[in-house]
């Protein structure tokens, strides 16, 4: 059941780390065009009909929320806002340092400070059920390791910055700019932590024994989402008013390709929190698994962004070298998701 439950994360954690490549496919619209788009599905709908799986027969939406206490689902959708600009930066971050970089940069940060940040802050809310009991010695132990292996991923996106052209940058991702893309990525891990922070306040919002586990999470993602969302759309719709990009949604002869590359990015991109849930379902054996499940997922999304960094050539050009501490940054950073349960 372990086994199985760890694989369905890692399914939806290859399929999150494919996102951005149909994104690639789309044509003559603007980054916030295609953002919104996607994120309309990604964060909005998908959620929505995900969190429907958790409602038992005989009951409602309605009833799920009216019976859940206004604080926790409040904070839950607070979480989620936050959590939306780093979901916003994400977006930015890959613009300007690659599918490679950009998600192991920032997948890594929010990787160890969501680790932290979920037992501090509940601390805080609810100190009678001592959370921070979870931050064990290796759990700290395993956060220090990631920030290794994060600076040392920072360390080859230097070199490859100094190393290559400016002409080879730009073939290799359009919009690089290492120091802007490494500001956002540090900025999108710390406020990409918030997910696991809003999960955790709304942990119970379903309907206990009559959710099944494997569904348990989903009502408690929407409402993350549904916050991330509203401050992702906001931004856009600035973005579509100050570039003057409205005329993307009308622009017919790339219309239905667009949006079908956004629903398949936007599905894409749900699957690493709906495989989530649905892993999370077969680890409840193992408390320490079941703990760094979001950590795990992490650590599984800068792996495959990794591997589609190769295929789409982003770190073509650089030196064995820039590649070697590359691969050393990415195995640390790894290890460290795994070492509390080993030490």
């Amino acid at each position: 059941m372990i086994f199985l439950g760890l694989l369905i994360i890692a399914i939806g954690s290859f399929f999150q780390s494919s996102c951005y490549v149909p994104i690639n496919k789309i044509k003559d619209w603007s980054w916030e065009s295609y953002w919104l788009v996607q994120a309309i599905f990604a964060f909005l709908l998908l959620p929505f009909l995900g969190m429907m799986l958790a409602i038992p027969e005989g009951h409602t939406i309605g009833e799920l929320f009216s019976t859940t206490p206004s604080f926790n689902l409040w904070m839950t959708i607070l979480f989620g806002a936050l959590w939306g600009v780093g979901g916003l930066t994400f977006g930015l971050s890959m613009r300007y340092l690659g599918v490679a970089l950009g998600q192991s940069i920032a997948l890594g940060t929010c990787a160890g400070l969501g680790t932290i940040m979920g037992p501090v802050l509940l601390q805080v809310f609810f100190p009678e059920n001592d959370p921070l009991s979870q931050l064990t010695f290796s759990v700290i132990i395993g956060v220090i390791v990631t920030l290794i292996g994060i600076a040392i991923i920072g360390i080859a996106g230097g070199m490859k910055a100094n190393a290559l052209s400016e002409e080879e940058k730009k073939k290799a991702v359009k919009d690089f700019n290492f120091p802007k893309g490494i500001v956002i990525a540090l900025l999108c891990g710390f406020m990409s932590g918030c997910f696991n922070v809003g999960l955790a306040f709304g942990a119970d919002i379903n309907f206990g024994d009559q959710t099944p586990a494997n569904y348990s999470t989903l009502p408690a993602t929407f409402l993350v989402t549904l916050g991330g969302f509203v401050i992702n759309a906001c931004y856009c719709f600035y973005q579509n008013q100050k570039n003057h990009t409205w005329s993307d949604y009308s622009k017919k002869g790339v219309l239905l390709n667009n949006v079908l590359f956004c629903i398949l990015a936007g599905a894409l991109w749900y699957s690493q929190f709906f495989g989530l849930s649905i892993g999370k379902g077969y680890l409840v054996e193992s408390p320490t698994l079941m703990t760094l499940s979001f950590c795990i997922l992490m650590a599984l999304n800068v792996v495959f962004s990794n591997l589609w960094g190769i295929i789409l050539k982003e770190w073509q050009g650089c030196s064995k070298k820039t590649i070697g501490v590359l691969v050393v940054g990415i195995i640390i950073l790894v290890v460290s998701c795994f070492l509390p349960q080993l030490i």
